[in-house]
């Protein structure tokens, strides 16, 4: 199905029949993917006495679940700068539109020592002066050994302060990557990348320009058989009260 869409004072016609989703489900298994120091999520059924409220136990005409995980170490998620601020924002508050356009690129980490850097000389080049609503970066290699990795202790890629700068000043909103964090994962609390991008330049009283309504999204999984270019993106998230929630980006081709 194909649809027209009046956006940013442009037609957009957006095949809605053919939705890419660039998300990581959420299971119970040894296959989630997992960082930050955790377990695997819980998903488990409400037992009360004898009563279990799964259905194939023969004693529950539902199945009725508890689940117990992180938003930020367990699959992909959607945060606001209320991750690094002391005082509590919310990511259901800071996102209220949720269709915008987007770039697809796809970076090999610069390797500096013992690190893997995303640069912003990398960013410039492949964004090749575009300036879409939302960045997605797919980083190199692209096994998919990435839907359930090991992150912790593992010093995965991350971005540089720079290339988060540069975003920002490009009017980019939304920033989705396929790693744990854009920051590096030791890095002595400076979160230099997510107060780059979200302008942030003090965390225990909130600077009049930092960017209440942009967002990061990490953990997500873009397949090789996505081509890099120009996609509409429907970031939707669950209506958590909360610096972060689970979220399920989805990229459609337009014309």
């Amino acid at each position: 199905m194909k649809a027209t869409i009046h956006h940013n004072n442009k037609n957009f016609e957006i095949d809605f029949s053919n939705p890419l989703d660039i998300s990581i489900p959420l299971t119970n298994s040894d296959q989630n993917p997992i960082a930050w120091y955790l377990k695997k999520p819980v998903i488990e059924p409400v037992k009360s006495g004898d009563w279990i409220g799964k259905v194939s136990e023969g004693k529950s005409s539902t199945n009725f679940n508890n689940i117990q995980f992180n938003p930020h170490g367990h699959a992909t998620h959607t945060e606001c700068l209320g991750h690094i601020t002391k005082e509590f924002y919310s990511i259901n508050q800071s996102l209220k539109t949720f269709f915008f356009t987007a770039e697809l690129i796809t970076l090999r980490p610069y390797e500096q020592g013992e690190n893997h850097v995303i640069t912003k000389i990398q960013i410039m080049a492949a964004l090749e002066g575009k300036t879409p609503e939302a960045i997605v970066i797919r980083t190199l290699p692209n096994d998919p050994e990435k839907l359930s990795r090991k992150y912790s202790n593992t010093n995965p890629p991350y971005l540089d302060e720079a290339a988060a700068i540069y975003i920002r000043e490009s009017g980019i909103k939304h920033l989705l990557i396929d790693l744990p964090s854009v920051d590096k994962e030791r890095d002595e609390g400076k979160l230099l990348a997510h107060k780059a991008f979200w302008n942030v330049t003090n965390v225990d009283v909130l600077n009049a320009d930092a960017r209440l309504d942009a967002t990061i999204t990490e953990l997500i999984f873009v397949s090789d058989e996505i081509p890099d270019g120009s996609y509409f993106l429907n970031l939707q998230i669950a209506s958590f009260e909360n610096d972060a929630s689970p979220s399920k980006p989805v990229l459609y081709k337009y014309d």
